[in-house]
């Protein structure tokens, strides 16, 4: 048994150098020695805000077996930021876990079929355009107030890896048979986003609700949704607020610097002025005040 188990990590070591990861994520790997529960069926609660991204919902790890993390609208870190769902994978005889990450492209996610733009290659559910993000409601639920919307059902049909078991893994027994491709590949090398501080906490959460652990809801979670989006992420508001606050600081200066150039400038015009007219020794006495003033 022993042996076993010693070949089985070997080959397990053997194969994790030659499974693509994200580097934002390289080495950050959680493995079991059986697969997920299926994916359960949910609705997507409507978009409320421009430029939120779906992240959909998936099962982690943790003390208990697998537990749901409920699916939720999150702020985009940055403009342009896609969202590369997590992802199960076999390999060595365990499933690996592979954390979803931010990143301009959508990146491979083994071929599993989320729903909701994430049909099981790359993304149907939207583009960016100008700053904005233009959902497509072939496949994406907006609320009434989102404007910047389209059609487009054929790359829904494109991109779309038929699931009918809803299988949550790639690879193994009865799992996802869907490889990456060059395209995807190339995307994965990229330098990502980790997940933002709030995404941490909301898995978290989950994580320590014992009601969406598998072996307690057999494979239903109560929550598969969240209703509201999460926070926007703290550390994108330097990025955009620290140009503000820098811009404040260098018109302040400006501002102070005109009045005082103003105050000197119309003293001296008077006192050249009235000199000029009056007599011509007294530009001279004049002229220390001025050194003074100056100083």
């Amino acid at each position: 048994m022993k042996v076993f188990r010693s070949a089985r990590w070997l080959l397990l070591a053997l194969l994790l150098p030659l499974i693509p990861a994200p580097k934002a994520n390289a080495g950050v790997f959680i493995s079991v020695n059986f697969g997920p529960p299926v994916l359960p069926v949910y609705v997507q609660p409507p978009c409320p805000q421009p430029n939120l991204m779906w992240t959909p919902g998936y099962w982690a790890y943790g003390p208990e077996g697998y537990y749901w993390v409920p699916g939720a609208w999150v702020p985009a870190p940055y403009v342009g930021a896609l969202w590369t769902p997590p992802y199960w994978g076999f390999a060595g005889g365990v499933y690996v876990f592979h954390p979803g990450y931010w990143g301009p492209q959508v990146g491979y996610y083994g071929g599993i079929n989320y729903g909701f733009g994430y049909m099981g290659v790359g993304f149907a559910g939207g583009i960016w355009s100008g700053g904005v993000f233009r959902y497509n409601t072939a496949i994406m639920h907006v609320g009434p107030g989102i404007r910047n919307v389209y059609v487009d059902r054929s790359i829904v049909q494109r991109n779309t890896i038929v699931n009918r078991g809803r299988v949550a893994y790639n690879g193994g027994p009865n799992g996802i048979r869907y490889q990456p491709n060059a395209q995807e590949r190339s995307y994965m090398s990229q330098r990502h986003t980790a997940p933002t501080s709030f995404q941490t906490q909301h898995a978290t959460a989950a994580r320590n609700d014992r009601s969406a652990y598998a072996r307690n809801n057999g494979g239903r979670p109560s929550n598969m949704a969240s209703s509201r989006p999460l926070q926007r992420e703290a550390q994108t508001r330097p990025a955009t607020t620290a140009r503000p606050a820098a811009r404040p600081g260098n018109a302040a200066r400006p501002a102070e610097s005109r009045p005082a150039q103003q105050r000197e400038a119309r003293p001296a015009q008077q006192h050249q002025a009235r000199p000029a007219q009056q007599h011509q020794s007294r530009p001279q006495r004049e002229s220390k005040p001025e050194a003074k003033d100056r100083k």
